[in-house]
């Protein structure tokens, strides 16, 4: 039995030349890591490409957000990213698209044309993105089961927080849980709904795994944890982080002055052993989309690639956020290892 693809986000997010890619090729190479890059051509891919840690390495490509699958430029982006490099990458990712509900005849239709143009070529992932009601999203790969190369890419994260999002409404109508601050003056009086509607992410993401894996399809993860007061994020969100982080807060919580995330450690386990369970190893890939935050981090034997620089503060970013993506590696194959 083959085991899943591991693969971590493979890019810059952090200003300075290209030796910080050298860098993440070396980091990556030590912990036998694939990568997920974002291209939005083929000739940005090409470039990419060029700083794969080994020939052997597992690559998968997020598309451009903006790729339509209603329109026929979509279905001529994707067939271009799939015949081009079908020898050199595994899976290609692209965004559902809020107005699926309203069409999803014509959204299978797209699909199961771009199907008939990518018959040998990398998977293509549908990832969760724009917030649709999950049973909505299990429809789409119901609606395409027979078509082996189109399946999900199911982003823990944006699941559990659309999860989350939705019980606190139901509780607080109008009101938006992820519109919270660790500062906000009505936090306390709160607290009790949030941890709640949080609680209720790990069982529904847990359910969208056990469904998906009816279908026998291979399904990609995007795997980082969340919280709706997070403010680590550089970028402005509530996800796309550790599963070591917890959220600090300004008062005592349960004898605590910091709360945990949505998943932790334990509920990466639970997600983990739900994943093989329902899809088997061979029909997974876990990619660690975790966003880099403040730290620095020695350079120790990888110093050479920036003796141009004069300042490595940048370098040193790099290399702790690099860490942090192996350190949550570790967590992801220790769990696999668990389940075996």
């Amino acid at each position: 039995m083959k085991p899943p693809l591991f693969l971590a986000l493979f890019q810059k997010r952090i200003d300075g030349d290209d030796a910080l890619l050298e860098l993440a090729r070396l980091r990556f190479e030590e912990a036998c890591l694939g990568i997920e890059v974002y291209a939005k051509t083929p000739d940005e891919l090409n470039r990419l490409l060029r700083f794969r840690p080994t020939p052997e390495s597992p690559v998968v490509v997020h598309m451009d957000r903006g790729v339509d699958l209603f329109k026929e430029e979509g279905l001529h982006q994707i067939a271009e990213f799939a015949g081009r490099f079908a020898e050199k990458v595994f899976g290609l990712v692209i965004h559902d698209q809020s107005k699926i509900a309203a069409f999803i005849d014509g959204y299978t239709a797209a699909l199961r044309e771009i199907g008939k143009r990518i018959k040998k070529g990398p998977y293509l992932f549908i990832e969760y993105a724009t917030g649709l009601e999950p049973d909505l999203f299990l429809d789409i790969f119901e609606r395409v089961r027979d078509m082996e190369r189109i399946s999900a890419c199911v982003d823990i994260g944006h699941i559990g927080l659309k999860i989350t999002r939705d019980a606190y409404a139901l509780k607080h109508p109008g009101k938006n849980v992820c519109a919270l601050t660790p500062n906000d003056p009505g936090l306390p009086d709160v607290m009790e709904d949030l941890e709640d509607s949080i609680n209720s992410a790990l069982p529904g993401v847990l359910e969208v795994i056990r469904k998906l894996g009816k279908l026998k399809k291979h399904v990609h993860f995007h795997m980082h944890d969340a919280h709706p007061l997070s403010t680590f994020s550089p970028f402005g969100v509530s996800d796309h982080l550790s599963f070591l982080e917890e959220i600090p807060i300004p008062f005592e919580h349960r004898g605590r002055i910091s709360l945990p995330l949505m998943f932790g450690p334990s509920g990466l386990s639970e997600i983990v052993n739900a994943s093989l369970i329902a899809l088997s190893p061979e029909r997974t890939s876990f990619s660690l989309e975790i966003h880099p935050t403040e730290g620095r981090s020695a350079l120790g034997c990888a110093s050479f690639l920036f003796d141009h620089w004069e300042d490595r503060t940048n370098a040193e970013k790099m290399n702790c956020w690099l860490s942090v993506l192996q350190q949550n590696h570790q967590l992801l194959l220790d769990e696999y290892r668990k389940s075996l």
